[in-house]
């Protein structure tokens, strides 16, 4: 049986899932807390990396070197960039890229790391293709996105910025976590997802919006997760 990793930046996007485990078992490194066990008959890890970029590229390493799972899935919620997205809608990603990334002095495109092979990170299509459908199935009420996720260690809450950041990368949404998990992984040959629901817009009202609407953007991604690992049973 694979074991597949989840990882959640904040407390409110994992305690659900560690709720719901069997036989869970914990383990503390690197000041997070992983737990081993069962979550919805498949083998998985559940971790809260923390915020930013350093701690998950932190606890994606220790998921691949420690607990060598088969697979990793970034939760959580995002600001919404696409045009037509809305509060409580998903966005998985189709691939991933850091936005902060900036070594335009030394004459690199932004976004571009340099000595990199690659700088946008590619997510599986398989696990793309297995969450879009259980989204459809699951949250009907909502529409589901499939497009690129940006990160960078910056909460994205000015219209201008937003502006910015569809024109130069085409971002569906934006966080603060996905694409390092995205990085990690591709180099160690793992597949990887990222599943956000948007709680805000990413312009002025976003601080606002967020308090208002991250609770139900997070049901949404805990039922989107429940039906996937189900689908992985058949």
């Amino acid at each position: 049986m694979v074991c597949i990793g989840v990882i959640g930046a904040m407390e409110e996007e994992v305690a659900s899932l560690i709720k719901q485990m069997d036989d869970a078992e914990k383990k503390t490194m690197a000041g997070m807390s992983f737990y081993r066990g069962t979550l919805w008959k498949q083998q998985a890890v559940v971790v809260q990396s923390g915020i930013g970029k350093v701690n998950m590229a932190i606890c994606t390493q220790i998921l691949v070197d420690v607990y060598e799972v088969d697979m990793v899935i970034n939760t959580g919620v995002a600001g919404g960039l696409y045009k037509d997205i809305r509060l409580g809608d998903i966005v998985i990603s189709s691939d991933a890229l850091q936005h902060d990334m900036d070594v335009g002095g030394l004459g690199y495109e932004r976004g571009v790391i340099p000595g990199m092979k690659e700088s946008i990170f590619k997510a599986d299509t398989e696990l793309v293709e297995m969450a879009k459908e259980a989204c459809e199935i699951v949250n009907p009420e909502i529409n589901c996105y499939v497009g690129r996720v940006v990160s960078g260690d910056q909460f994205i809450s000015d219209n201008a910025t937003k502006k910015e950041l569809v024109g130069l990368f085409g971002g569906y949404c934006a966080e603060m976590e996905g694409a390092a998990m995205a990085q990690v992984a591709s180099l160690n040959h793992v597949p990887f997802v990222i599943i956000r629901a948007i709680s805000d817009n990413a312009d002025d009202g976003a601080a606002v919006a967020y308090n208002t609407f991250e609770e139900q953007a997070i049901i949404h991604t805990v039922k989107l997760l429940a039906a996937t690992f189900l689908k992985m049973n058949r």
